[in-house]
């Protein structure tokens, strides 16, 4: 059980909004992001990153907050323009584990948000 002072205490939409602002910073030059809050879950953040160039890649993750301090990262899905592709290349695997650290960097750089 969390101690209450460890509890996520930040509006989901407030949350999401920082991660909107955040994410692009640390993501490769081009790439792109979105950050929605989950409906169903208010420690849940959904977010869609886009590679930059011809790939026409789009990765999916939800990103959950396991407490103020700490996120669990699940990619949802990977898609090449439009249909879903196998993640489990070494070319796939290599840019989810970077995108990973990335979502891993933000929630970082938030800390000061999600743990006053």
């Amino acid at each position: 059980m969390m101690s209450s002072n460890d509890e996520l205490s930040v509006p989901r939409e407030d949350l999401a909004e920082a991660w909107q602002q955040t994410l692009p910073e640390r993501l490769s030059g081009g790439d792109k992001a979105e950050v929605l809050a989950d409906e169903a879950d208010p420690r849940t953040l959904r977010v869609n990153i886009k590679t930059a160039g011809h790939q026409m890649l789009e990765f999916d993750f939800a990103v959950q907050y396991v407490d103020a301090r700490e996120i669990d990262i699940q990619l949802t899905d990977v898609e090449k323009d439009g249909q879903s592709v196998d993640e489990r290349t070494d070319i796939m695997q290599e840019l989810i584990v970077d995108y990973r650290r990335h979502l891993h960097e933000t929630a970082q750089a938030l800390h000061h948000y999600t743990h006053p």
